[in-house]
């Protein structure tokens, strides 16, 4: 054991120490930690993988993909996007960027030197990779080129919120297939599977952890009590996902996901020490020892597979992003098209993983990994031209509703009280379905609430009044076709919690309620927010205008 605190030890304090230098020259982490792997092992041959030293650097990757679902993976967003036009934009792109990927990883169509000639179930697995959109390095750019409050910013964060789930999942099942025979049944089977682990792990963490965690906080003094049972939960949820055949890295990243729906509160709670282990200890081990696997194999392929390789799936990803974005007509394809070509940070690590499970070889492994870094070191400066370039021409096409993940980068500190709508009139129960939709409906709302009263009787839905055959609309009062029991918000929450309040019962408006004495305050709706985050950023380019200082 002694042996090998001495590469781990190297591995973390000069991983850290390349961090603070490549940042200075605007680098990502990741290539830090990566090179570091490389300089260690295969230049210098200072560190050898051992066992001992691969165990430990095996916890990285569990570590790392809680991590990205965590914070990455929005569900909700997924869920309340489909059939929507930045849905029809991502599902368009991930397709054709799939297509033209495992043209040239698997044997399908036989093309010989420019192929990998993978099995369909493998090939799949590494076009998925070459797929992905990372959604962590679009919102880091969106965050320092202060974009994320502009309308295209958040057009395009909400279509690589979709592309990235989309790719992730044929990943997922590729990855979880690939030791077994493809048919119907396995098909189905695995996909049974991964939607119960998915619905188990959802449960856990949103239903039992959090009063669990809070009722022990509460009668025990323990010591960092929530991130031992946050990291235990996560290991007990990576062998849970083995044993049904799914990979532990997809168990994680499932988990992380779950628990992303969490309460502000408990976030802050019980997230600090998970984010302190992670970051200053296992995700620079994880990427390091991807370093230590990188070498020049890569050259002895034939060079036909090599341009094949970096050439055509990255010119298909681009063209299934235009087609796509084109198609579901948004505004300025190129700047979103731009912002799907984002890659680098989970690819690498997906990457090792499928390295690890022997899908592919050192060969194909290093030269993918140099190419994620020319990816993470060419698309942050393109994709802020591109929105710099567009943002002269914008006529905004924003989504129906305000992804969470975006509300955590953006809203952190704005709470009901600084969205609720105080002076809105709402219908009453007597009033029919057919004068509702001919003098209430407004643009961009879907759910209304109905008030009786001061007292908030329940909510329509206008789609479900207009589906209505005109006789039944006008026979028809809104106080026969409530939806009732709904959710409420509170004056002094976040209004990420909020939002994903509103997600968890499918709806676009929500009551805020005091919470003292039960009254009525008035009402909150996608709209609303989606206007604040335009005008927080307004409000910030009139004041640098004028020379004021932002607070």
């Amino acid at each position: 054991m002694i042996d090998a605190l001495l590469p781990l030890g190297l591995l973390i304090v000069v991983g850290k120490i390349f961090e603070g230098v490549f940042k200075r020259f605007g680098l990502n982490s990741i290539v830090a930690y990566t090179i570091t792997g490389t300089l260690l092992g295969p230049v210098t041959n200072i560190i050898e993988l051992t066992s001992e030293l691969q165990t430990f650097l095996g916890i990285g990757i569990f570590v790392f993909f809680f991590l990205v679902g965590l914070d990455e993976i929005d569900i909700p967003s997924f869920v309340a996007t489909l059939r929507g036009r930045f849905f029809v934009a991502a599902i368009v792109s991930v397709l054709i960027s799939l297509l033209v990927s495992i043209v040239f990883t698997s044997s399908l169509f036989k093309i010989g030197e420019f192929s990998l000639n993978l099995g369909f179930t493998e090939g799949l697995a590494l076009a998925g990779i070459l797929s992905l959109t990372s959604l962590g390095l679009v919102a880091k750019v969106l965050a320092d080129k202060e974009h994320f409050k502009e309308p295209i910013g958040l057009e395009i964060f909400t279509t690589v919120i979709i592309a990235e789930l989309l790719a992730l999942l044929v990943v997922g099942f590729s990855i979880g297939e690939h030791d077994h025979e493809l048919s119907v049944a396995s098909v189905f089977l695995l996909l049974v599977q991964m939607t119960i682990f998915a619905i188990v792990a959802w449960f856990l963490s949103t239903r039992l952890l959090p009063p669990v965690i809070i009722f022990l906080q509460r009668f025990l003094d323990v010591p960092e009590l929530s991130f031992g049972l946050l990291i235990g939960g996560l290991f007990l949820m990576v062998v849970g996902a083995e044993k049904i055949h799914l990979h532990g890295s997809i168990g994680a990243l499932l988990f992380g996901a779950a628990l992303s729906g969490l309460p502000r509160q408990v976030h802050q709670d019980v997230l600090p020490g998970m984010r302190s282990a992670a970051e200053g200890l296992f995700v620079p081990l994880f990427f390091a020892s991807a370093g230590l696997h990188l070498d020049l194999s890569f050259t002895t392929l034939p060079i036909a597979t090599i341009v094949a390789l970096v050439v055509f799936p990255s010119l298909g990803k681009f063209a299934g992003a235009f087609i796509g974005t084109y198609i579901a007509r948004l505004d300025n394809p190129l700047a979103q098209s731009t912002g799907l070509m984002a890659k680098g940070v989970a690819e690498i690590a997906l990457l090792l993983v499928l390295f690890e499970s022997g899908v592919i070889g050192q060969d194909v492994f290093s030269l993918f990994v140099l190419m994620m870094f020319g990816y993470i070191i060419l698309m942050p400066p393109a994709i802020d031209f591109a929105i710099t370039k567009a943002k002269k021409t914008h006529q905004p096409k924003l989504p129906d509703s305000v992804p969470l993940s975006f509300a955590r980068h953006t809203m952190q500190d704005i709470t009901v009280n600084h969205v609720i709508d105080r002076t809105r009139t709402y219908p009453n129960p007597a009033l029919s379905a057919k004068n509702f939709v001919d003098y209430w409906a407004v643009p961009n709302q879907q759910d209304y609430l109905v008030v009786d009263k001061n007292n908030v009787e329940g909510v329509v839905s206008l789609p479900r009044l207009k589906a209505m055959p005109l006789k039944l609309r006008t026979d028809t009062q809104l106080g026969n076709v409530l939806r009732t029991n709904l959710p409420q918000a509170h004056l002094d929450e976040p209004i990420e919690d909020v939002l994903t309040r509103m997600a968890n019962h499918s709806l676009s408006v929500i009551p805020v309620i005091d919470r003292d004495s039960d009254e009525f305050l008035g009402s909150i709706t996608s709209e609303n927010i989606l206007q604040l985050a335009v005008l927080m950023d307004e409000i910030a380019e009139e004041l640098k205008k004028r020379g004021d200082n932002i607070p």
